[in-house]
Parts: structure tokens; C-alpha cells; sequence
């Protein structure tokens, strides 16, 4: 190798570590548009995600204008509905389970780090509902981004299908980085599939993944100056030689 690969190797390297580096559940957007070919580009650059027998599991549905506020609506709705009469919640329920029917050490702990240091950092209380819930609500608004993106699968395919599809998602979320954009994963949006899929027009063989936000940061938004941290290598990787 040629002293000018190893350093277009170098600047590879950097580029595609600081992508993956500067990516964080981003939770406050401006109203930028973005141009739906660049949409499309990171799309395409995801579809080249590994997959079991290059089965490409994934499906998404891209909500922007008015379908996009129209989702908003309906789902902030049934979120507000909840809260108002409580039985109203056995109407929804995940079709999988993203987190354990019981928490264990060291996971309890980092969920509650990440909880109370979201909370405290915008003065919200462990007693204070109302902000809570408003908080919470702001994940069902895709947090003011103007794109809105869905992730179904086939429900005939196993587990190693979701394996797959969090390859692609982390594909989305870095090719995203690397033309300026901010992403936010969401769980959340996985509890109202039933309002969801129909907007959407998924068929009836599909289950929601989860859902993503999608646009420029809001860099003045207090909200996006939290950062979550993460354990030492040395703390998860095991050498065996």
C-alpha cells in the first residue's frame, strides 16, 4: 500500500468515525426541510446493510407534510386519551418486546441514569406528571423534525430478521450523519401499531419495528445537549488469545 492509501485510508477512517461518533438520539429539530432525494440516497446506501441470506427484511414508509401531521394527531390523541381514562391503555400493547419483563443490574442502572439525566436537565421532577407526559408526547411529534420514518417487517420472518434490521437502522442513522442530518430512534411509537399501520397502508403481514425522526438539529435547544454515556471497551470486551 502506497503512502497516499494508507493516508486516504486514515481519512476514511475519520470520516466514518466521526459519523458514527456525533450520532445521538436527537430530540429537538428545526422545520429545514429535506429534499427527498437525499432521503432517498441515505436509503439506498442503508439497503447494502448485512441480512441473513440477503433476505432484506426491511420496509419503510416515509411521512413528511401532511401525512406525517395527520399521524401526529391521531396518536397524540390516544396518548392524551390514556391518560385521561386509564383503562383505555389494555387497548394497546407492543407486538414484541423491546425491554424485560424485569429489570436487572447493570441495565436498571444505566435506564435510570439516562431517565433522570434527560428529566433533570429540563427541570422536570420525579412527581411532576403533567411534564412528564408532555415530554414523553414530544417522541409522538418525531420532536418537530419534519420527517417522519416507519420500519416494518414481515411477521413471517424469526428474531434474526430484527437482528438484521438494527444493522440497517444504524446504516440510516450514519449515512444521515453524514450529510448534516440528526436521526432519533423511537421505541416509543411501537406501543400505537394499531393506529400506525393502517395510516400507513402496511398490509397486514407487517409489524412495526419502530419508529425515526429525521432533519436538521436544533443546536439552541437545551435538550440536545444531553448526552448519554457509554462504558469503556474494556468493560464489555473479552481478549481471548
Amino acid at each position: 500500500m502506497s503512502s497516499s492509501d494508507v493516508e486516504a485510508t486514515r481519512s476514511d477512517a475519520a470520516i466514518v468515525d466521526a459519523a458514527i461518533a456525533s450520532r445521538r438520539a436527537n430530540r429537538a429539530f428545526t422545520q429545514a426541510p429535506v429534499p427527498r432525494q437525499m432521503i432517498a440516497d441515505i436509503l439506498q446506501v442503508a439497503s447494502r446493510s448485512p441480512s441473513g441470506s440477503n433476505t432484506q427484511p426491511w420496509q419503510v414508509y416515509v411521512l413528511t407534510g401532511a401525512s406525517r401531521s395527520a399521524l401526529v394527531a391521531k396518536v397524540c390523541a390516544a396518548h392524551d386519551a390514556i391518560r385521561a381514562n386509564a383503562p383505555e391503555a389494555l387497548e394497546y400493547h407492543e407486538e414484541y418486546d423491546y425491554y424485560p419483563e424485569k429489570w436487572t443490574s447493570p441495565y436498571i442502572e444505566r435506564r435510570r441514569e439516562n431517565g433522570w439525566g434527560l428529566y433533570g436537565l429540563l427541570g422536570i421532577g420525579k412527581t411532576e406528571k403533567d411534564k412528564m407526559h408532555a415530554q414523553l408526547q414530544r417522541n409522538f411529534k418525531f420532536f418537530d423534525a419534519p420527517v417522519g420514518l416507519m420500519f416494518t417487517v414481515d411477521r413471517v420472518l424469526g428474531r434474526g430478521a430484527l437482528l438484521d434490521y438494527g444493522t440497517f437502522l444504524q446504516s440510516v442513522m450514519v449515512a444521515a450523519r453524514g450529510r448534516g442530518l440528526h436521526t432519533c430512534p423511537q421505541q416509543a411509537w411501537n406501543l400505537f401499531h394499531k393506529i400506525i399501520l393502517p395510516h400507513i397502508g402496511a398490509g397486514a403481514n407487517e409489524m412495526l419495528v419502530c419508529g425515526m425522526a429525521l432533519g436538521y438539529a436544533d443546536d439552541s435547544a437545551l435538550v440536545n445537549t444531553f448526552h448519554t454515556p457509554r462504558v469503556p471497551v474494556a468493560d464489555f470486551a473479552h481478549w481471548l488469545e
